[in-house]
């Protein structure tokens, strides 16, 4: 190896940036957090956008008025600081995909990244994250034009890619400048289920046949499918999923994944990973798990080579029409497109594949108890899933598979779904 010399300390890396300029970098794990928490306090910032998603932290570049977070994903911390005002902060419509793409065809001047120390070897892993940055930052470290910096987090965990597609690490001598920030990994607090998120994963359970491939998404009933999964009869399950959550760990423990797939065969593949401190542990140098690049996992074109394929998502609110809102509701934006509609296409493009997604039947807005299966989308709501690709809905009352109905027969079978209480309401919709 190595020669290290170009390791700074986080004060030289932030002064890389210039006052008018473009930075790119991940989601969660992937954000660098001494990074932006200096480069927010510099106050010689005139217009700096920072491309990202799903903000792990409050970081100070928010409170800075010279710096524009671009985010392809809210989170908890968008919604705040867009409701509170103030923060120049916007949406980007895009999948998870797209954003890889559009970091491409953008080509941000810096590219910032997490990555774990340097090894014995000079390799620094990305630890939890490819996603959409792996491929924007190893494009700015070969770009004399551009600068890559990596902030090499000790308590970040190596989690191995693929040799063909990159191996998920850079070597030190590839990056611009490096330096060292230890913080431990955001971690996704565990939910416990509600009454109706416990049905609906037994009635989503059900569905789900020995040997599927499996991608689950964020949230309490995904991880409680998962749960039910490895506590049952089944098994021989695949993973190739977008993310890794604790529920995939749990498959794993409970001896169901044995990854017989004729696409990355062998191994549980993701492109980031969030959940519990336990869940980074069992990753940290995991032979059973690879980290891909998004476009690698979540494309189409690679979901349809994968049989079996079962996805689980959530939503907002489905019409009638059987249109799925996932991240944007009534003029709010919620989350983001992520990989919801390239997973639903997906698992319906594969063979024998099914898409799940899975939602209460009511909601509480401001106090009141609302439908979430309605006669139409509200104004101002984007579609995330449109109805020629949504495939099964469930529910705590019951789930139908929409594809191979009719739209004079889609309303009925949905309205049989919807709470008790709305289902009245409902038909009348149809006179």
């Amino acid at each position: 190896m190595s020669g290290q010399g170009n390791e700074v300390g986080v004060a030289d890396a932030v002064a890389r940036v210039r006052p008018r300029d473009v930075l790119v970098c991940g989601f969660v794990a992937g954000q660098p957090a001494g990074f932006l928490e200096a480069l927010g306090a510099r106050t010689d910032l005139e217009d700096v956008a920072i491309y990202t998603g799903l903000l792990a932290g409050p970081y100070a570049l928010l409170r800075n008025p010279a710096a524009h977070v671009v985010s392809g994903f809210f989170g908890p911390i968008e919604r705040m600081a867009r409701g509170m005002g103030g923060a120049r902060i916007s949406y980007l419509p895009a999948d998870f995909n797209g954003l890889e793409h559009r970091a491409m065809r953008l080509r941000p001047r810096v590219a910032l990244a997490v990555t774990t120390p340097p090894d014995a070897d000079g390799w620094m892993s990305f630890g939890l994250q490819a996603g959409a940055s792996y491929r924007p930052f190893m494009d700015a470290a070969r770009d004399p034009e551009r600068i890559a910096i990596a902030e090499a987090n000790a308590l970040l965990p190596r989690v191995d890619g693929l040799p063909e597609l990159g191996g998920n690490r850079v070597h030190v001598s590839q990056v611009t400048a490096w330096y060292r920030h230890d913080a431990a990994p955001v971690v996704l607090p565990s939910a416990t289920p509600s009454p109706e998120d416990a049905t609906i994963a037994r009635h989503a359970a059900a569905l789900i046949q020995p040997g599927a491939i499996l991608q689950f998404g964020i949230g309490s009933i995904p991880d409680e499918i998962a749960r039910l999964l490895a506590d049952g009869t089944g098994g021989d399950y695949g993973i190739h999923t977008e993310m890794i959550s604790d529920g995939v760990m749990h498959l794993h423990r409970a001896g169901k994944v044995t990854n017989r797939k004729p696409l990355y065969g062998g191994v549980s593949v993701a492109t980031f990973a969030l959940g519990s401190a336990d869940l980074y542990r069992w990753l940290d140098g995991n032979p059973d798990v690879r980290m891909l690049p998004v476009t690698d996992v979540n494309e189409t074109g690679v979901l349809r080579q994968l049989p079996g394929l079962v996805s689980v998502n959530g939503a907002l609110s489905v019409d009638l029409a059987g249109q799925v809102a996932a991240d944007a509701l009534d003029g709010r934006q919620y989350s983001g497109t992520g990989g919801h509609e390239s997973f639903v296409a997906g698992a319906g493009a594969a063979p024998g594949g099914k898409s799940l997604l899975c939602l209460r039947s009511t909601a509480t807005v401001r106090g009141k108890r609302l439908s979430t299966i309605v006669p139409a989308l509200p104004a101002r709501t984007m579609v995330t899933t449109p109805r020629h690709h949504t495939q099964w809905i469930v529910t705590e009352h019951g789930a139908v598979d929409l594809s191979v109905l009719t739209d004079d027969a889609r309303p009925q079978a949905l309205i049989e779904i919807a709470h008790p209480d709305f289902r009245d309401e409902l038909r009348r919709s149809l006179a």
